[in-house]
């Protein structure tokens, strides 16, 4: 499996908050926009390989632990 995600690092937390979904349903919204029955979805099924799945998993973690508000400053910075 990949790396995970350096939450350590403020950047790419804003990285993954603005994240664009390139495909699917929801495609253009960004990762916080996405509703949590999709990402626990993909939860199940298995995120994508490479950065994208990495920072779906982290949002999956975010919204199913009601962290999302926390994060809504973050958007578009």
């Amino acid at each position: 499996m990949d790396e995970p995600a350096d939450l350590g690092d403020s950047e790419e937390l804003i990285r993954i908050v603005n994240q664009v979904m390139p495909f699917g349903r929801y495609q253009g919204r960004r990762l916080i926009e996405l509703p949590e029955p999709y990402l626990v979805w993909f939860h199940n099924q298995g995120f994508p390989e490479g950065q994208l799945g990495r920072r779906m998993a982290v949002m999956y973690e975010i919204k199913v632990n009601g962290l999302e508000k926390m994060l809504a400053p973050l958007i578009g910075r």
